[in-house]
C-alpha cells in the first residue's frame, strides 16, 4: 500500500506540523499554499514548540494569528517552560504524533524534534526550510552522517552528544526514505545539489508571501540586515562592529534590520556606534521586505535572506546585495566548516549583487 493510501485507509490522517522559529511558521504556510487545492493539505495542526527568547515568541505570535487566518488549527506548546516542560509537552502530543498521516517539521537538527520522530510512524515526512540549515542537512543526509549544525565546532562529540546519540540515530533513519512504506519532501528556496535517493525536493518561492503582502513602497536609501554569527561564535564581535559601520558608511544605509537572535548588548553599540536606526522585526523579514517600506538596496552577509528576499522581493526593483566575510573576521573557536559553508552561501545566492569583503572602517 502506498503512503498516501495509507493516509486515506483511515489508520492515520492529517498533517501535525513542528514549528520552532517564526520562518519555520511561514515555510509551513508556503507549503500549506503550494499544496492548496490537492489532499495533501487536510487537517492541518501547527504546534509551536514556543522558545524562551522575547523576540522570537513576540515573531511567533503574530506568524501564529497569520496561520489561524489562514484556517489552520495552531496548538501553542510552551515546550520550554521548566524542568518538566518536555517531559508534559512530549506526553500530550503523543497521541496525535501515532495518528498524524504526515509529519512536517523545520528544524531536523532540533533535539526536541528529533525526539517527537522516533514516536511517529506517519508515512510522509516533510522538511521545511530553516534557512541555510537545510543545506547542511540534505548534505548530511545524502552522506549518512550525523546530523550536526554547520557552526558547531569539529572534534568529539561533547557527553550531551553522546547520551542524545541513540535519538539522532533514529531520527536520522526516520527521516531517509525506505521506498513504499515512507516517502521525504524537502520543501526549501536553498540550493540544493546532492539529494538522497527517494528524497523528493519541491521548490519555494513565496508565493504565498507574495499573494499577501505588497509590493512595497520602496526608499531612497539602504537598508542593512543584521546576523547571529557573532552570538554563535564564528565572527569576532569588534570585526562585524567595524564591517558593519563600513558597509553601512560606503552604501549609504540607515537603518538596521536585527537579527532575533542578536543580543541587546551588541545591538546598543551598534546604534551607539554606527549612527544606525535598529529594528527589531516582530515578523520574518520576508514579510517585513514585502510590506515595506524598504530600502532599494539590501545589504546582507552571507545568510537565508540572500536566498529568500530575491524570490519574497520578485517584481519590484529592489536589490539584495551580499558582503562575504572575511577569514580575518572569524574566532578562534569558530568551526573548520564554517569559512568554506559561508563563502557556499553566498556563491550559491541567485539574483543578488555580490559585493567584495569591506574594509574596516576609519
Amino acid at each position: 500500500m502506498s503512503p498516501m493510501s495509507a493516509a486515506r485507509s483511515g489508520r492515520r490522517s492529517g498533517t501535525l506540523c513542528f514549528v520552532e522559529s517564526p520562518v519555520q511558521l511561514l515555510n509551513v504556510l508556503e507549503w500549506a499554499h503550494r499544496a492548496e487545492g490537492t489532499d495533501t493539505t487536510d487537517r492541518i495542526t501547527l504546534v509551536v514548540l514556543s522558545p524562551t527568547d522575547p523576540m522570537t515568541r513576540g515573531q511567533l505570535r503574530r506568524m501564529a494569528e497569520l496561520a489561524r487566518d489562514e484556517g489552520h488549527t495552531v496548538r501553542w506548546e510552551e515546550a520550554r517552560g521548566g524542568a518538566g516542560a518536555p517531559f508534559h509537552t512530549i506526553g500530550g502530543l503523543a497521541g496525535a504524533l501515532r495518528k498524524a498521516a504526515r509529519i512536517v517539521i523545520g528544524d531536523p537538527f532540533s533535539r526536541y524534534v528529533q525526539l517527537l520522530l522516533t514516536i511517529t510512524r506517519a508515512a510522509e515526512l516533510v522538511v521545511v526550510d530553516d534557512g541555510t540549515a537545510t543545506m547542511e542537512f540534505v548534505s548530511q543526509l545524502a552522506r549518512g552522517e550525523r546530523l550536526v549544525r554547520w557552526h558547531r565546532r569539529g572534534g568529539r562529540p561533547g557527553p550531551r552528544d553522546v547520551v542524545f546519540a541513540p535519538v539522532s540515530a533514529a531520527a536520522r533513519r526516520r527521516l531517509t526514505p525506505d521506498g513504499t512504506r515512507r516517502t521525504v519532501e524537502v520543501f526549501s528556496a536553498m540550493p540544493i545539489d546532492s539529494v538522497p535517493d527517494g528524497v523528493r525536493v519541491t521548490r519555494n518561492d513565496f508565493t504565498w508571501t507574495r499573494a499577501r503582502f505588497g509590493p512595497p513602497r520602496m526608499t531612497k536609501g539602504a537598508d542593512l540586515v543584521g546576523t547571529s554569527l557573532v552570538e554563535t561564535g564564528v565572527v569576532d564581535p569588534d570585526r562585524y562592529l567595524e564591517a558593519v559601520q563600513a558597509l553601512a558608511r560606503a552604501h549609504g544605509a540607515t537603518r538596521y534590520f536585527a537579527h532575533r537572535r542578536e543580543s541587546s548588548h551588541k545591538l546598543h553599540r551598534l546604534a551607539v556606534e554606527t549612527g544606525l536606526e535598529i529594528v527589531r522585526p516582530d515578523l520574518p523579514l520576508e514579510l517585513i521586505a514585502r510590506r515595506g517600506p524598504i530600502g532599494r538596496t539590501i545589504l546582507s552577509f552571507p545568510s537565508t535572506v540572500v536566498h529568500t528576499l530575491p524570490l519574497a522581493l520578485a517584481g519590484t526593483e529592489v536589490r539584495v546585495a551580499v558582503c562575504d566575510i572575511d577569514p580575518a573576521w572569524m574566532t578562534e573557536n569558530a568551526s573548520p566548516r564554517a569559512q568554506g559553508f559561508l563563502s557556499g552561501v553566498t556563491g550559491t545566492a541567485r539574483d543578488v549583487h555580490r559585493l567584495a569583503s569591506v574594509a574596516p572602517a576609519v
